[in-house]
């Protein structure tokens, strides 16, 4: 069963763990976002054993003790950073303030992985690299529309043996549902959440610079509007970029916050991959109107015309990996570059981005 919510995809993985009970320990600092279920599911999954809790509401750490148990609830952030048997801290903070705890986290000599969007501006996501820098940590980030779904990891699998030839576009649909009146204050506010081409936009850009392989791209242009909520006059519910990438590479994607109730899940994410022997489509969570078809990765070459149905076949091999990377200090899971470069652009894309509606904030 694929666990939905209005803003929460963790679908369960097959166990595959790369580690012994024990022998890694992470924690979770910031319950703001219920990503970090996933984030430490998916961790543990791959074998990682999750240790402390903590959030400065303890009602938050109450439920989320209910769901893992065998944790325990630490008293402060202080006693998580000082505990040395911690390898990585998780968090779903605040998104502005996601930064300024990996800095602390990678002071005390723990690896950090954070949600998406990593962070909010320029000046910390130099603060952010000037560290990794300094003191060799890691600060990973949970791009979760690709490292999450097993319709995402197959076409990598597709593209890497070369299924569609050369990739030179894609182009990314991320819609999402509001449900307003469960999200928290800061959700509305622009300086928190960092705007909708830098919070949800994130996960499009990332995956835009992996199937392409592009180590760097240019926002040609992007645009926001608030098209039906002015009654959160900061929120943007629509937004949309053209982006091109230093190999030549093309792409586009839409996000927006306007998915109609009348949906089974929480947005229909799609995703296409033009190569230069064919094309991949991925419906990653939702055939509308056709809820008994479980094929969700199409693909059209030379050769062929197939559907492949991937779910519980695939599996997230991002968290095992990751774990292995901490222990070995490699980077076969995400690169520190990639991770960043993506921060990068979607906090440009955000900065240069047209309003198209007249807002008074």
């Amino acid at each position: 069963m694929i666990k939905t919510t209005n803003s929460h995809f963790a679908p369960p993985g097959p166990p595959a763990p790369v580690v012994k009970p024990g022998e890694f320990l992470f924690a979770i600092i910031g319950l703001d976002h219920d990503h970090i279920g996933g984030m430490s599911d998916g961790l543990q999954e791959a074998g990682a054993t999750l240790k402390w809790i903590y959030d400065p509401d303890p009602q938050k750490v109450l439920s989320y003790l209910k769901r893992y148990p065998h944790a325990r609830a630490a008293s402060c952030e202080e006693e998580i950073l000082l505990d040395k048997d911690v390898r990585l801290v998780a968090s779903a903070a605040i998104t502005a303030r996601r930064c300024e705890l990996g800095l602390r986290v990678m002071d005390a000599g723990k690896d950090y992985f954070t949600d998406k969007a990593p962070l909010t501006t320029l000046k910390q996501l130099e603060l952010a690299k000037k560290k990794v820098k300094d003191t060799g940590r890691k600060y990973a980030v949970y791009y979760s529309e690709r490292l999450h779904s097993e319709e995402a990891v197959f076409a990598g699998q597709l593209i890497e043996q070369g299924a569609i030839g050369k990739v030179i576009q894609t182009i990314g649909m991320g819609p999402h549902r509001l449900r307003a009146s469960t999200r928290p204050a800061w959700f509305f506010q622009k300086v928190q959440y960092g705007g909708i081409l830098c919070d949800i936009g994130s996960h499009q850009i990332e995956q835009f610079l992996y199937y392409t392989g592009a180590k760097d791209a240019a926002v040609i242009a992007s645009q926001i509007a608030n098209y039906a909520h002015p009654e959160y006059p900061e929120l943007d519910d629509f937004g949309d970029a053209v982006l091109a990438a230093d190999n030549g590479a093309a792409g586009y994607f839409r996000v927006d916050w306007l998915t109609p109730d009348g949906l089974s899940v929480w947005g229909d994410g799609r995703t296409f991959i033009l190569g230069t022997d064919g094309y991949l489509e991925l419906r990653k969570y939702v055939n509308i109107a056709q809820h008994s078809q479980t094929q969700r990765v199409y693909l059209v070459n030379q050769t062929e015309e197939t559907a492949f149905d991937v779910r519980g076949k695939v599996g997230y091999p991002y968290f095992g990996q990751l774990i292995l990377d901490c222990l070995n200090r490699t980077e076969y899971a995400m690169t520190q570059e990639h991770a960043f470069k993506a921060a990068e652009l979607c906090i440009k894309a955000q900065m240069q981005a047209i309003d198209r509606t007249d807002r008074k904030v």
